[in-house]
């Protein structure tokens, strides 16, 4: 697929089917988000390809933080973690923390660039991802359970990875209303 198809076929997928991604297409994502501009070449992207085990410990962690100590039904305990588990792949990607806020701007702006350039290779292979963010990921029990020091390192998404059960389809405002032009 050509970059301006991918880029027009992107979408974030929330349901995925249970396979396997083809060989290599992960490492070709992730060389793909390693070559995203970034200033003052800081960077500042790191990757977590997160294993099964950890994987289940984060899903008992989205349990915990779902449930706010009340009970679960078995329904909505199994949707949490599933949310985890379900995607072929799981990657958490963090920001090398820097004291000046400035660049740590800039740094972050960088790492949704490699992001996206990540989601753009996943969809030229024909693979659906989606950036989630949320309280697991400003959770001190995800940090431990990645291994992630948080004084060196911030969360800044999940990208799940995978084979989209449905594609959904999205409608955006015409550019026209986007755009403006200045004398």
């Amino acid at each position: 697929m050509d970059l301006h198809a991918a880029i027009h076929e992107r979408r974030t997928i929330h349901s995925y089917r249970p396979e396997a991604i083809a060989e290599g297409v992960l490492e070709r994502s992730l060389e793909a988000a390693h070559q995203a501009p970034c200033h003052k070449r800081t960077y500042p992207w790191r990757f977590v390809v997160v294993g099964p085990r950890t994987r289940e410990e984060i899903a008992n962690i989205a349990v915990a933080l779902k449930s706010a100590g009340k009970p679960l039904s078995s329904e909505k305990m199994s949707a949490v973690q599933h949310k985890i588990l379900d995607p072929a792949v799981l990657v958490v990607v963090t920001q090398v923390r820097c004291d000046d806020d400035f660049r740590s701007r800039e740094d972050y702006a960088a790492c949704a660039c490699a992001i996206q350039n990540m989601a753009l290779s996943l969809t030229a292979d024909g693979v659906g991802s989606k950036w989630s963010t949320g309280g697991l990921t400003r959770d001190r029990g995800t940090y431990d359970a990645l291994g992630i020091d948080s004084s060196l390192e911030e969360i800044i998404g999940f990208i799940w990875v995978g084979i989209a059960e449905e594609t959904p389809q999205v409608k955006r405002p015409e550019l026209n209303s986007l755009v403006r032009e200045t004398p």
